[in-house]
């Protein structure tokens, strides 16, 4: 591991998975599918690019993790509240969901990564700003930061 932030498009391009952006319902955050035997991930190009990078990263995992279930259907993940799918994977039921969310934090955020980065900064979960820069760093949301920092992912 290079350093932060993780090249997400390069590492998809490099798992030779299409990866394509296109305007999508605002709900719409994201899709995993195979189709004649080739992976695409679908992005919404109007969220914003930390969005995009998470879900870049969600629906590789659902690749990485779940291609039975993707080759079947298209797995549409609609807006991610606080990083989740639906109201089913807001109440942590969904296994699929928690799996990708999971299988994208430690991608984005590796837990190596972050101890370098945290012993190095000395970092105060209250410090707001601190969490704010260090998202920035990994190019991921803050509260997909706070979310990876307190072990929820």
């Amino acid at each position: 591991m290079k350093g932060a932030p993780v090249p997400i498009e390069r590492i998809i391009k490099a798992r030779h998975v299409v990866l394509q952006y296109a305007p999508l319902d605002d709900d719409l955050s994201g899709m995993a599918f195979i189709k004649d035997g080739v992976g695409i991930i679908g992005i919404n190009a109007l969220h914003h690019p930390n969005r995009q990078r998470f879900t870049a990263a969600h629906e590789l995992g659902h690749h990485v993790l779940h291609a039975p279930h993707i080759q079947k259907a298209v797995h549409v993940d609609k807006g991610f509240r606080v990083l989740m799918r639906d109201d089913v994977s807001s109440q942590g039921i969904d296994s699929l969901e928690i799996e990708a969310n999971a299988f994208a934090s430690e991608l984005l955020m590796p837990r190596e990564l972050l101890a370098i980065v945290l012993d190095a900064s000395g970092l105060d979960m209250e410090d707001d700003a601190g969490i704010e820069a260090l998202a920035k760093r990994f190019r991921v949301s803050a509260s997909a930061m706070r979310f990876r920092l307190a072990g929820q992912f």
